[in-house]
């Protein structure tokens, strides 16, 4: 026998099938010359299906949050962590808070002790039944969760993410190869030294490439750990070492002179959609942690720059989203020097605590927050 919550979902999904035709139609499939190919119908059909079954949530998902990690980073991914629990619809998803840690994986109730998570399929108990989640919402900044490796093994476990494909992960937190990928493709970005710790280099070397003053970077870190600029010479060698002990990487770049500004970008519907422009002026000599973290900046949204110059910089944006095939939300940062926007780095899990930009660029395009980690996990699911 068929019941009635059974009956009443298929019939739901013939409605959805009618709907999906005309979707694809409506897509162009079936024009005047040529008639579309049945392949075509079953796969955008399908997309159509699946986006219709999420928003009109058939059933609550499990959404895991995870947060933590094993980085510089901790404390503040377990903000951006709390954010996003506090502000996903409880009436769309089952919400998880998941903390990773040098010391272990743990599911975080909010009534009750913690409870270790099973490695072997990301599982954990939840009101007396083992649950695996339907998606992560990943909001662990630096290692692991934003170089890729639990990108990598969630995709093997097959559980979708709101984050960037593992590659994506890995490629955009290595500044250097990111920065040499889409310097191939003709995004501006500024003069650079690579060195490696336990290798000879040369100061002069360094200095004749890049100039003076200088920014000294981690080449694999994140929040400004580590980061120092060099006005003098002698400043140089202390400021490889601050960078060496984040990472055993280190690049040395230019200081452009320009307006700092950030540029968040992510998908809705498969579409790149870029949000405000966000001027970044510090009130240390640049974005460093206490300005990121401590009030020492001003965030202002809209930036405080031309029609042309947003429009420029967004379209940049736009472009290092696409080139690298990003998914979920991303936030890249650059200088506009002389009206040139010139890309610094991508950040693929962006902070999302309460003194995090995006959630500000979000604020001044009028959703809530709830709208927009909504659509993260939209996406995320649409993948499964």
């Amino acid at each position: 026998m068929i019941t009635a919550n059974k009956a009443k979902s298929n019939c739901f999904k013939k409605v959805l099938v009618v709907r999906n035709f005309r979707n694809v139609i409506r897509c162009g499939l079936d024009d005047k010359n040529s008639k579309p190919k049945v392949s075509n119908f079953l796969e955008i059909s399908d997309i159509f299906v699946k986006r219709a079954f999420y928003k009109n949530g058939m059933a609550k998902k499990h959404i895991a949050v995870a947060m933590g990690g094993y980085s510089s980073e901790f404390d503040i991914s377990l903000q951006s962590g709390k954010i996003v629990c506090e502000n996903l619809d409880r009436n769309k998803y089952h919400v998880h808070a998941v903390q990773i840690t040098k010391q272990g994986w743990f599911y975080l109730p909010e009534n009750g002790d913690r409870k270790t998570i099973d490695r072997s399929n990301f599982s954990f108990e939840y009101n007396g039944e083992k649950i695996v989640p339907d998606a992560i919402f990943n909001t662990i900044h630096g290692t692991p969760g934003e170089d890729g490796y639990m990108a990598a093994f969630w995709e093997l476990l097959g559980i979708p993410q709101t984050s960037a494909g593992f590659y994506q992960a890995a490629l955009s937190f290595n500044k250097r190869d990111c920065l040499s990928v889409l310097k191939h493709f003709g995004i501006h970005c500024a003069n650079s030294y690579y060195i490696n710790k336990g290798t000879d280099y040369d100061l002069e070397a360094i200095v004749l490439s890049t100039g003076l003053p200088c920014f000294v970077k981690p080449n694999r870190a994140g929040s400004s750990f580590g980061i120092s600029k060099v006005n003098d010479m002698e400043d140089l060698q202390p400021a490889i070492e601050k960078a060496f002990t984040e990472d055993t990487e280190v690049l040395i770049e230019t200081a452009l002179v320009g307006t700092e500004v950030s540029v968040g970008t992510y998908r809705k519907d498969g579409e790149i959609i870029v949000l405000p422009v966000t001027e970044i002026v510090s009130e240390n000599e640049f974005f460093d942690y206490e300005a990121k973290y401590l009030g020492k900046s001003q965030e202002i949204t809209p930036a405080r720059i031309s029609d042309e110059e947003t429009q420029t910089v967004q379209l940049e944006a736009k472009k290092v989203y696409h080139l690298l095939n990003m998914t979920g939300v991303s936030r890249s940062e650059f200088i506009i020097q002389d009206g040139v926007p010139y890309f610094l780095e991508t950040n693929t899990t962006p902070g999302l605590s309460s003194e995090s930009i995006v959630p500000k660029m979000v604020k001044e395009t009028g959703m809530s927050l709830s709208e927009f980690f909504g659509i993260l996990v939209d996406e995320a699911l649409v993948k499964k």
